[in-house]
């Protein structure tokens, strides 16, 4: 891991403007970004793992909502959500599609942090 002094928020992240999610993923060493909408029960369904994921762990979450995203949903060709893309070091290391559990995301976290 490397020295970065920015400490990891421990609550979801909620993109406010496209550049943001630029700025977290080079300011974070790992950046889990959920690519959501809020009329998606599955996404729903997921955000209590979502919220423990950036209480529990050393990734910064960001969340996006695909709505009012549209051009960066289309960037990183999300053509299904929920859609999860993990950062490390200020690239893409995993994508995951659909539902995924605390367990699942954890792991998949732990294995970059």
């Amino acid at each position: 891991m490397s020295s970065n002094a920015t400490a990891v928020p421990t609550e979801p992240i909620h993109l406010g403007a496209e550049g943001d999610l630029e700025e977290a993923v080079s300011t974070y060493d790992v950046v889990l970004v959920d690519f959501y909408a809020d009329w998606c029960g599955p996404c729903q369904m997921m955000e209590p793992a979502i919220e423990s994921v950036a209480a529990d762990t050393d990734a910064a979450v960001v969340k996006v909502d695909v709505d009012q995203f549209q051009g960066l949903a289309a960037q990183y060709g999300v053509q299904g959500i929920p859609a999860l893309f993990l950062f490390a070091d200020g690239e893409t290391v995993e994508q995951l599609v659909g539902m995924k559990s605390e367990d699942e995301l954890s792991g998949v976290i732990e294995r970059y942090a």
